[in-house]
């Protein structure tokens, strides 16, 4: 008798999991695919835990949420974005003011050499800001397909604006689909203000985020925010038009990247990478259960402090790390004379770091 109610039991428990499962397949919003992850260093090595960052001090306090990334301009104010669409100027003492209002979500951001404000907006697709505060929308589509997630950018001398598309099925508002369903949609493009045309040098990305070129625009550097990996395409010499691996995978998930006009590219991790999340990459079955449970059961937890500087080789040359998360779901990294400006995407505040 005890053996048959064990055996009900048990046939009752797996009749309500399969009756879950079944629900929360329904329930999915996405289609999930297998993929590789990269190399895990973990957090040893080059990536060894350190309370360093907790020298870092907040700016911009309660004035909006997520001042994803921040630049500056030759007037000397700072600029970022927030998730409102509000593009906030502001000076090192706190004072600041609305400059535009895009309508969508501002986030990578640089001056091109004539003083306009070329920002990544993820809903709106590249804009030009001008002085006088007009906003342009240079392009929004490639081929004739609308861009859904225009995410970072940096501008070479030639006024080439070298940007990111981080997916063409998830946008913005629902970006942790992204890294469920594990669909390598992700591109590196350019636009030409001088031609007007916009090209795709890079695709099946698995969430393109950060972009950079190297001092001499000898490459340019994009970041797969999903696998950790950073990879680099060759603009210049031998390799021009090859591409190769900068970085083969991260202690975190990075997101943008800045170089800091001389020895070092800033990398912002707004997540630890878990063994976990490598370990359901070959489980796509899983993960669209997953994608049927609300957001706030399986999101990420960002509210880990971390980012690392990287030579022109690649190597790991800085890590700055607060376990506490004074500063975190840091989004970028920009260098100023000594001072390193601290983007995130869900605090409302930024934060500077004085380097020694």
């Amino acid at each position: 008798m005890k053996v048959l109610f064990k055996l009900l039991i048990g046939l009752l428990g797996l009749f309500a999991f399969l009756l879950l499962s079944l629900y929360f397949l329904g329930s999915s919003r996405v289609s999930p695919v297998a993929w590789e992850p990269a190399p895990l260093p973990g957090l040893k090595g080059d990536f060894a835990p350190n309370e360093k960052l907790r020298k870092a001090k907040h700016i911009l306090k309660n004035i909006g949420i997520g001042p994803e990334d921040i630049t500056r301009g030759s007037d000397g104010f700072f600029f970022t974005g927030l998730e409102d669409g509000r593009i906030v100027r502001f000076k090192p003492d706190g004072i600041y003011e609305e400059f535009v209002n895009t309508g969508g979500r501002p986030l990578g951001m640089h001056f091109d050499r004539v003083g306009n404000l070329i920002v990544a907006d993820a809903d709106k697709g590249l804009l030009s800001i001008s002085p006088n505060k007009t906003i342009t929308v240079l392009t929004d589509s490639v081929a004739g397909e609308k861009m859904i997630f225009v995410d970072d950018l940096d501008i070479a001398s030639d006024g080439t604006i070298w940007f990111s598309d981080a997916s063409t099925i998830f946008n913005f508002q629902t970006t942790f689909y992204n890294f469920i369903e594990g669909s390598h949609t992700g591109r590196l493009l350019s636009y030409s203000p001088a031609t007007q045309k916009t090209t795709v040098h890079m695709d099946n990305l698995f969430f393109a985020n950060g972009v950079a070129l190297s001092a001499n625009e000898e490459f340019v550097l994009v970041n797969e925010t999903g696998t950790g990996r950073i990879h680099r395409l060759w603009l210049k010499g031998n390799k021009k038009g090859t591409k190769d691996q900068f970085h083969p995978g991260l202690a975190g998930n990075p997101d943008n990247i800045s170089f800091n006009g001389k020895d070092t590219f800033w990398v912002a991790l707004p997540a630890v990478r878990m063994k976990i999340n490598d370990a359901m990459a070959d489980k796509p079955f899983v993960r669209t259960i997953l994608a049927g449970l609300p957001l706030s059961w399986i999101q990420a937890d960002t509210h880990y402090g971390f980012i690392v500087g990287l030579d022109m080789q690649g190597n790991v040359t800085h890590n700055f790390q607060d376990p506490d998360g004074k500063c975190s779901s840091i989004t970028s990294v920009n260098q100023f004379g000594n001072t390193l400006y601290l983007g995130s995407l869900n605090m409302q505040a930024a934060c500077t770091l004085e380097l020694n």
